[in-house]
This record gives C-alpha cells, sequence and structure tokens, in this order.
C-alpha cells in the first residue's frame, strides 16, 4: 500500500478499511480524493488477501462531499466557447464518475461505515457501496439541489435501486436531510448504531465475517447480484448456470461441505 493524501488504508484480517482522512476540512472530496480511490480500489481488486472493504471517515463527519473549492477551479478554467466549455466539464464529470465506478465495480463487497455529514458527493460514494450503516443522529443530503445542479456522479442512477425512485426523488428535488433512523426506515442503511465507536466495531464484525467465508463464492453472489440489475431473469439464470459450471469445481465446495459436516470452521485460501 502506497501512501496516500486522501486516505488512510490498513489491511487486517482480510478486511480493507479506507478512510477518508480530511477531518479538518470535514472529508471534502478533493482532487486528490478522487484519483486515490481508483488507485486503492485498483490495488484491492488485485490483493487476494483483501476479502471486503469498509469505507468510513476519520474525525466527526463520513464526509461532507465535494469540495467546493476543486468546483471553482473548474469554474475559472472556462472561457468564453460554450462548446468548449461543455467538452471540458464533460471530460471532468466522466473522470469522477469513473470513481465511484471503481467502488461499484469492486469485486469484493463494499460496507460504508457513515457517521456525522453524509451529503452531496458522499452519497454517490455510499450508493456505489453494497451496504451502508450509520449512527443514529448521522446526517443524509443530496445537496447538489440547493447549489443550483443535478447529482451527476452516481446517485440519481443507483439509489432508486436501493431506497426506490418516489423516495428518491423526494430527497434530490428537495435536499432535505434526514437522520440515520429514517434512513434505516427507508432502506439506505441496513442498521444503525448509537455511537461511531460502536458502528466501526459493528460493521468490522459484518465484513469479517464476509471474509471469513469461500471468495469465490462471495466473488459469485456479488456478480450475480450486480448481472441483475440490468437484465431480465431469465438472462441471469443463464449467466449463474454458466458461472457456476466452473465456480462449483473449486474446492472451496470441498472444503465448506466438510467443514459444516464435521461442524468445524471452515478456513479457505485466498
Amino acid at each position: 500500500m502506497s501512501d496516500y493524501k486522501a486516505f488512510n488504508v490498513e489491511l487486517a484480517d482480510k478486511v480493507a478499511h479506507v478512510v477518508i482522512n480530511r477531518p479538518e476540512k470535514i472529508n471534502a472530496m478533493n482532487a486528490d480524493f478522487w484519483s486515490e480511490i481508483i488507485d486503492i480500489f485498483r490495488w484491492i481488486e488485485d490483493t487476494d488477501q483483501v476479502r471486503a472493504v469498509v469505507i468510513s471517515g476519520a474525525g466527526k463527519h463520513f464526509s461532507s462531499g465535494i469540495d467546493l473549492m476543486m468546483l471553482a477551479s473548474l469554474g475559472s478554467k472556462m472561457g468564453p466557447d460554450v462548446g468548449r466549455n461543455a467538452q471540458m466539464l464533460r471530460r471532468k464529470i466522466l473522470e469522477l464518475q469513473a470513481s465511484f465506478n471503481a467502488v461499484d465495480n469492486c469485486s469484493k463487497p463494499v460496507l460504508a461505515a457513515i457517521h456525522g455529514y453524509c451529503l452531496g458527493g458522499a452519497i454517490d460514494l455510499v450508493s456505489a457501496c453494497d451496504m451502508r450503516y450509520s449512527t443514529v443522529d448521522a446526517q443524509f443530503s443530496i445537496k447538489e439541489i440547493d447549489i443550483g445542479m443535478a447529482a451527476d456522479v452516481g446517485t440519481l442512477q443507483r439509489l432508486p435501486r436501493i431506497i426506490g425512485d418516489g423516495m428518491m426523488r423526494e430527497l434530490a428535488y428537495t435536499g432535505r436531510t434526514i437522520d440515520g433512523v429514517e434512513a434505516q426506515r427507508i432502506g439506505l442503511v441496513n442498521r444503525t448504531y448509537d455511537s461511531p465507536e460502536a458502528l466501526l466495531d459493528g460493521v468490522m464484525g459484518i465484513a469479517r465475517e464476509i471474509a471469513a467465508k469461500s471468495p469465490i463464492a462471495v466473488r459469485g453472489t456479488k456478480e450475480m447480484i450486480r448481472y441483475m440489475r440490468d437484465h431480465r431473469v431469465d438472462d441471469g439464470l443463464e449467466y449463474i448456470a454458466t458461472w457456476n459450471a466452473a465456480m462449483l469445481q473449486s474446492v472451496d465446495l470441498r472444503v465448506a461441505m466438510a467443514a459444516h459436516m464435521s461442524k468445524q470452521k471452515p478456513e479457505f485460501a485466498d
């Protein structure tokens, strides 16, 4: 692992803990954040010892979203030609989208542990994760509407599949803030905790439980769930049949069955 300016990354018990580490700036997402997260998830993808990922924020908040100074710097680059401005902005938006696509496309489960602010771009980030957990007093808001823009790096595309279309529209149109209790009620988070410490302990425990399972089985399960977002049921059944024609030959299946029969905890190779 390399040193990062916007993150701390640790690997323990086969769980990679990715911490947004700009607490003095409320973990706002600056230029380093957007480039480094791609490198981090490339490392996660390439490292067999990593079987699950937890994303959290240092300090009092998860993240306040995109760094407004970065937006301002984009504005300063615009000139008199609308066509060239549009081309420059489109290129930049696609670059930012690629950062969270790296999270969404990760073959390993990604869990978000959210406390304090989770605003704007932070909603885009957690929408790209497999599961979300928060403190009861966490604050969520699709904040882009309040700065005169539509969210453009994943919230409007991914969140309807998580909380439903109608609720997503309400939050996106109004920009209103919800707490962890309401977030759990609408399905944005799976579970809430009373404190940041309890949150991180709980989420790391879930991640370690996933990491103890067969990595072949976990990867196949995630791949099938992701595939079904954009395909029909019969397509998905055909895909899993082809996938498992190979994967059921893995030694993991024999290890799991033997452990189950002997009531022992299985140990799977990376």
